[in-house]
Parts: structure tokens; sequence; C-alpha cells
């Protein structure tokens, strides 16, 4: 009989750009037998301070070495994919990750695994998931809490992920038919019909906010940064003498993070107006050192800027709702606008792409730029006008 094999694993200290940390290593059995180190990090020293927190720190986590996640020694269930997924993919150091996830990732990973996969699938084995019972699940899902089709494509492409990190550990057969989510359909046509306002609509929003929560959207509506990126502004980030804001921080969850993408790094321009607007506000506000954040929360003693969710609840919908607007108005709701005034007013679309720092000019006008409803009237009068006769026009007029 062959002798069963246990470890222990061992802990060591790596030093990181942004503080030592305490990796734990080990061994594990793949699917074909071969057995492969796997190590992960458990922590800061700072935070765990000794290796004795480190050790705390696994057996908190539940982990055992030996109990193998391999369909050698047992049939693997969705849960414990996710759990090795979650704690190799999702963990807080992305240092060492092979494409780094940005911190708002993480959290809406982690929350609709924790919300929606998680309490349905858990429990039963991967080998086991039948994409149509998948699908099937799905449209329960968009029944029973309104969810929509992004959101759904959302929670089926999380699934996925978990399967293939399930396959590239080898956990299970790196073969199509070991991953059902690549059979699952789900529509991904958005049942949203986004709010694109009229420039009189935010002047009559603008009119009913005071000091910075002015400020804020005027120079949101005018630069067309994300709320996330205008949030995380300092001072410091104004240059002034090159008229342009330098965007090299967003905040999102409460968090600061890198910029959305590459392209989200460019520097956008900073018109005279806005500038004076920005000067004139810095007079004003108690944080105005170059690090004070440009729009801070005086509940947190302009430590922190505030939350976007709560600036839309308590200033930006009011606003709106004064000003007589329906539906669901965000800070993105003036992105698009910005985007839908520009091309309406016959700017370049190269322009409008780069203003608003897209990747790609198909992304401005598919989904940002939308044809403003004066701008049809007048495109559908050029049309009529070419085809009546003088007599058919001076009836009708």
């Amino acid at each position: 009989m062959a002798r069963k094999r246990n470890q222990h694993g061992s802990i060591r200290v790596l030093s990181r750009k942004s503080g030592d940390v305490f990796e734990y290593r080990y061994y594990k059995t793949r699917a074909d037998g071969e057995r492969v180190p796997a190590n992960f990090v458990v922590g800061t020293v700072e935070e765990l301070n000794n290796e004795a927190g480190a050790w705390a720190r696994i057996r908190n986590m539940g982990f055992n070495p030996n109990a193998s996640l391999s369909k050698t020694t047992k049939p693997v269930t969705f849960g414990e994919l996710a759990k090795d997924y979650s704690r190799v993919e999702l963990s807080a150091d992305q240092s060492e990750a092979a494409i780094p996830k940005a911190h708002s990732t993480i959290e809406t990973y982690r929350r609709y695994l924790n919300r929606h996969i998680l309490p349905r699938w858990e429990a039963i084995r991967a080998s086991d998931m039948e994409p149509i019972e998948v699908q099937s699940w799905l449209r329960e899902l968009r029944k029973q809490r309104s969810l929509s089709n992004s959101t759904l494509v959302k929670v089926r492409n999380i699934m996925l992920v978990v399967f293939k990190h399930g396959q590239r550990y080898g956990f299970l057969s790196r073969t199509q038919e070991s991953n059902p989510i690549v059979f699952v359909r789900q529509s991904c046509v958005s049942d949203f019909e986004p709010i694109v306002l009229t420039i009189a609509q935010c002047v009559d929003i603008v009119s009913n906010l005071n000091d910075m929560h002015r400020v804020l959207v005027l120079a949101d509506a005018a630069t067309g940064l994300r709320i996330s990126e205008i949030l995380a502004l300092r001072w410091l980030d104004i240059d002034w003498k090159n008229t342009c804001i330098r965007v090299v921080r967003a905040y999102v969850y409460g968090k600061f993070g890198p910029p959305k993408s590459r392209a989200s790094k460019r520097p956008v321009p900073l018109h005279p107006l806005l500038a004076a607007l920005l000067q004139a506000w810095r007079k004003e506000t108690l944080y105005a050192a170059e690090e004070d954040f440009i729009f801070p929360s005086y509940r947190l003693k302009g430590n922190k800027p505030p939350r976007a969710n709560m600036l839309v609840a308590k200033h930006l919908q009011p606003a709106a709702r004064k000003a007589g607007i329906s539906g669901r108005v965000g800070f993105h709701t003036l992105r698009r606008t910005l985007a839908s005034a520009l091309v309406a007013n016959g700017n370049d679309p190269k322009l409008v792409q780069e203003l608003l720092r897209h990747s790609n000019v198909k992304t401005t006008l598919d989904i940002y730029a939308k044809a403003m409803t004066p701008a049809k009237l007048e495109a559908q009068g050029w049309v009529l006008r070419q085809l009546l006769t003088e007599e058919v026009k001076s009836a009708v007029v």
C-alpha cells in the first residue's frame, strides 16, 4: 500500500514595492498526477506582525494543503473552485497577478459570487453542472430579481472564468466539455435606455446646486471625466501652466487605484473658463493645499473624497427632479450628454473620442453619442425639403 503523503508547507518573507509580505509555499497534485509548487500571499508583514500571525491567518482561512481539489481524490464542487479562484485571482495584493485586476473589479466579482452564484451552485459538483440548467437558472434569476441582461452576462462570465481557473490549475481536465459555461447562451442586448440631457436641462440642474456640488457638476459636464477620476483629483493634478488636468488615479468603492485604462491616463484639456471656476472654488474651500482633494468630504475632514452614490442620491438626483427631469440621472449621464452634444454640434468624432479618452471611436459613437431630438428634426427636415415639390411645401407651410 502506498504511504499517504502529508505536508504542512512553509512560510517565507518576500520584498515588494508596496512592502514585505508573507508567502505560503506548498505542493499540490494536478489532475495528471504531477506534483507542482503552488504558492500564495497570506498578507503583509505590517498587518500580520510575525510568522505566527501568518500561520494563524492560514488556519482561519480553513486551508489544508493535503485536501487536494484534484479529481484523482474526489469530485470537485463549484464552491471549491470558486474558493480557490478567489484566493488566487481576487486577493487584495495583485502585484504578482498575471493580469492584475482593479479593486473595483475584485469587489464586483466577489459580490456577484456571494450574492448570486454561490447560493445556488456552491455544493454542486462541477462535473454535474449542465449548460441548459445554468441557462434556465439565469432566466429565473432575471424574473425573481429583475436583473438586466448586462448583469446576467457578468454572472455567466464570472462562472466561466471560475471553470477556466479550475482547468488552468489542473482541478479539471482541459477539454471544452469540462467547462459547461462555454455552452450557456445569454443575451447581452441591453434593455437599459440611458438618458441624454439637453444643454438647457444641464443648466437647470446646475442652477439647483450650490457651492462645491455646483462646481463639481460643471467640471464633470465640461470635461467628461468619470466620477471616479474627478473625485480623486488633488490640486497638484491641475497643470495651470499647460492648461490641462492630469488623470493619475481613480476613487472606486472607497479605495484609490489606477485609472480605468491606458487611454484614461491621457491629460484632459483645461479651458480658461473652467480654470477660473476652479480657482474661485479654491479660494472658498477649507482644503486648498496642493495635496488636498479638490472635492473633499467635509464629514471626513478632507481626508477622503465623498462617495459617488451619496452625491447622486443627496445632490444630483434631487437637482434633476427640481428641474423636472424624470428617470435615473447620474454622473455618467453627464458624460453621455457631453458626447452627444459635441457630435450634434458637428465636432469631429475623433476629437470627441479623445476628449472622453475612449480607447476606440466605436465606443464613443455606438454607446455614448446619441442623436439629440433637435438634430434629428433638422436632418429629417433636410430630407423632406429635398423630396417635396414647391407646391406641396407651400401648402404645408
